[in-house]
């Protein structure tokens, strides 16, 4: 019984909280312009409301508040010791509110706007970079906010609102998204440099079936790519290692770990030797995603328009 008490004490605490903002919120601005000028003709004129209105909406507000918030004397009013104390959080909630709105106009601004914009780790090195310079080319302004991460992370955070696209492999097919294929990436296998593969220059996967693998995580798109082609090579990778980036995996090799299928680095690192895989055919597909029906701002719009532009041109050589 004490529980069952509890959760409608809590039902009712909260539905009281939603009633007080519903009741409040128009009336903070009148409020506080009367606040400031101590005078309802001079604050209905900055404001733009009738007088009576003005009048009314404060003898409500003290009346829903239970405490009387000024003195009056004809129609100048001074501020109660309770009328300057919620006066400060009042003027501390509009400003909030009026920050918030300047953020969301200055991210929609067409010129100087904001793209959030999710990518793999893999892209982060020269991909990204490159691509976001070329596009500030004719859009010097515009900011980004960048996240690198992996494939269904950036998704969820897509839906989620956080992300307005994201460059991601393999591309994403789920009714709630659009996705476009932007590009192909070679992947290659990987060996430390006094492998008994290293001197070759060409390999079938299947030649590896006995080779010890470090891999990315499960739920990682590389992974589950990895997984596919291994598979159509006939074997099941024995994994050693697994990581969450392509560069710890590259030296993993290095210290003779394990072989993997990785693509190329931006880099040539030492120690390990790449391999073209001749068969099966071993790339990743790269493309863009966004939020079906989702709004696009004028810069998310402008850079959408620039990547798939460059399709089948995303990566450099």
């Amino acid at each position: 019984m004490v529980h069952e008490y509890s959760s409608q004490a809590r039902v009712s605490l909260n539905s009281y909280e939603e009633d007080m903002r519903l009741l409040l919120a128009p009336r903070l601005a009148y409020f506080a312009g009367v606040a400031r000028h101590e005078h309802v003709t001079r604050a209905a004129q900055e404001l733009g409301v009738p007088q009576s209105t003005l009048s009314r909406a404060l003898v409500r507000l003290e009346a829903d508040l239970g405490v009387p918030l000024f003195t009056r004397k004809g129609r100048t009013l001074s501020l109660t010791p309770a009328g300057r104390t919620f006066l400060t959080s009042v003027e501390r909630a509009l400003s909030e509110v009026e920050r918030a709105a300047e953020s969301v106009r200055a991210d929609a601004d067409p010129s100087a706007g904001k793209v959030a914009f999710g990518f793999l780790h893999t892209m982060g090195s020269e991909t990204v970079p490159e691509l976001i310079r070329a596009f500030r080319v004719d859009h010097p302004r515009v900011r980004f906010t960048l996240v690198q991460n992996y494939g269904e992370a950036m998704i969820e955070r897509l839906r989620a609102g956080e992300l307005d696209l994201c460059l991601t492999s393999p591309v994403p097919d789920a009714p709630d998204l659009v996705a476009r294929r932007l590009d192909e990436q070679r992947l290659r296998l990987v060996v430390p440099d006094d492998h008994r593969l290293a001197s070759r220059k060409r390999i079938r996967l299947a030649e590896a079936a006995d080779e010890t693998f470090v891999t990315l995580e499960p739920g990682y798109g590389l992974r589950r790519i990895t997984d596919a082609l291994c598979a159509e090579a006939g074997f099941v990778p024995r994994v050693a290692f697994e990581g969450e980036e392509a560069e710890t995996l590259r030296g993993l090799v290095a210290a003779g770990l394990g072989v993997a299928l990785l693509p190329p680095p931006a880099v040539p690192r030492p120690g390990v030797v790449e391999l073209t895989v001749t068969a099966p055919r071993a790339v990743r597909e790269i493309g863009v995603a966004w939020l079906d029906g989702h709004q696009d701002t004028v810069p998310v719009a402008e850079f959408k328009r620039f990547l798939l532009s460059r399709r089948g041109n995303l990566l450099p050589d």
